[in-house]
């Protein structure tokens, strides 16, 4: 019979050891990242990360301001972090005790006749009873084997995720605030270059009818410099257009009305400054950038939900017990004879489950690969923002330059060829062509201005954002 027992307990064993082989090995190596970046600025010449956004406009902050305390995406990633805390939260308690009470109050009858015959004499058989009962229970789950600390530590993982996720969202949110008060403040810039073209083109006008009324210029000259006032004209309405959108745009992103958002635009702005980029390394995107730090979460949540499922192979060790009263009058709940309890320790493990835990085990393996790509993914997307961001600076910078150089020589161009127009040295038609050459180029080099700006704000947002203040 000994024998017995113990071959029964030996093929367990066996079993158990069968089931619980190592788990799977997935590589995990930090993704290799450039010393540098292409297309880094002079360190000697950086500025701070946060002087790349418009701190200094009144607009942007006060649409900021109330963009974080309104905004319904915010509101969403601050609930999707409390979901994520509540799951931690419950998965830390379930490697504590589970405490628990109860009571009941039991009617009872039965047939003296399922005794199969007549009593003993002397004793009675009560055939309806009553019972009263209360009990404090509890169960523990000891959790040799790291299971349970597994899943607490997924829990985590993904509650770090959730507020990474969240702060990106806050960093997206300001970036397209930031850059939507920039393009108001270019349309405003802009439009006062077109109106300082329009006036031009309508003093052309007037001095082409003066001419003309005097018989000295044909008509057609008046009717050119017409044509280009009128050009101006549309080119002014067009602007509308833009401002309709941008108001629309900032509207949804403050959660605010269009009155309240174009009082806030309305504010007078400083004259902006164009810092240069901030100097930095791209292993810094590891811990600043919100997508990275999310994906790096992540991944530590499926290597934990990877050891949970191995840690299914080993048994479970549980204790349980409970202490109470039992009672059959409700006068007699309090006696000493009314003390019941009891006490267990249990052990379950698997032994055939033909191949379920495994495929779990294998599913949770494919998921921590998948993390691991998306982790790498995470960490060159954020390179390839920075890489490009930095690039556009450097290029906008360049634009804006150019083109600020174009317009000042086309105005003097024009400049040049209406004095000459007025001392008789060049007729009406090289002053209008000197004169449309020089239209828009004041407002192409406040458009190249914006561009500049805007890419900075790119960049802001590629470096992982930061605090403003």
């Amino acid at each position: 019979m000994r024998a017995r027992g113990f071959l029964v307990a030996a093929s367990a064993l066996a079993l158990t050891a069968c089931a619980a082989g190592p788990p799977p090995e997935v590589a995990t190596p930090v993704p290799v990242l450039p010393d540098a970046f292409l297309f880094a600025p002079d360190p000697s010449a950086s500025a701070s990360l946060a002087a790349l956004m418009p701190v200094a406009d009144p607009a942007f902050d006060t649409l900021a301001a109330q963009a974080l305390a309104s905004s319904p995406t915010l509101g969403e990633a601050a609930a999707r972090v409390e979901e994520a805390r509540a799951g931690a939260d419950r998965a830390g308690a379930e490697r504590l005790p589970e405490i628990g009470a109860n009571g009941s109050v039991t009617g009872q009858r039965s047939n003296p006749g399922s005794f199969g015959g007549g009593l003993p004499p002397g004793i009675s058989f009560d055939a309806e009873r009553v019972s009263y009962a209360a009990n404090v229970t509890a169960r523990w789950d000891l959790d040799l084997f790291g299971r349970l600390r597994a899943q607490e530590r997924g829990a985590l993982a993904r509650f770090d995720a959730a507020n990474a996720r969240a702060r990106a969202v806050r960093i997206a949110l300001l970036a397209e605030i930031a850059a939507s008060v920039i393009d108001w403040r270019t349309l405003a810039a802009r439009e006062r270059e077109i109106r300082s073209d329009l006036a031009s083109a309508e003093e052309l006008a007037r001095l082409a009818g003066v001419r003309e009324r005097a018989g000295i210029a044909p008509g057609f000259d008046r009717v050119r410099a017409e044509g280009s006032a009128a050009g101006s004209r549309s080119r002014l309405v067009a602007l509308e257009s833009e401002r309709a959108r941008l108001l629309g745009r900032l509207v949804t992103l403050t959660a605010q009305g269009g009155a309240q958002v174009r009082a806030a635009l309305a504010q007078e702005n400083p004259a902006a400054l164009d810092p240069p980029p901030p100097a930095t390394l791209p292993s810094v995107l590891l811990a600043n950038r919100p997508d990275v730090i999310a994906a790096a979460a992540d991944l530590a949540a499926a290597d934990a939900a990877l050891a949970a499922a191995a840690r299914r192979r080993f048994p479970v060790f549980d204790l349980s017990g409970a202490i109470g009263l039992l009672a059959f009058g409700i006068g007699d709940v309090f006696d000493n004879e009314s003390l019941v309890g009891s006490l267990a320790g249990s052990i379950a493990g698997p032994l055939l489950d033909f191949g379920r835990i495994a495929a779990e085990i294998d599913g949770a393996a494919a998921g921590k690969r998948a993390a691991f790509e998306a982790y790498r993914g995470a960490v060159y997307t954020a390179l390839g923002d920075a890489e490009t961001a930095y690039g556009v600076v450097a290029t906008a910078d360049s634009e804006a330059a150019a083109t600020t150089r174009e317009a000042a020589a086309l105005q003097r161009a024009a400049r040049l060829a209406n004095a000459r127009f007025e001392a008789g040295l060049a007729d009406f038609l090289t002053v209008l062509d000197a004169r449309r050459a020089a239209d828009a180029s004041g407002e192409r080099a406040a458009a190249a201005q914006g561009r500049a700006r805007r890419a900075r704000v790119l960049l802001w947002q590629a470096l992982g954002g930061g605090t403003l203040r």
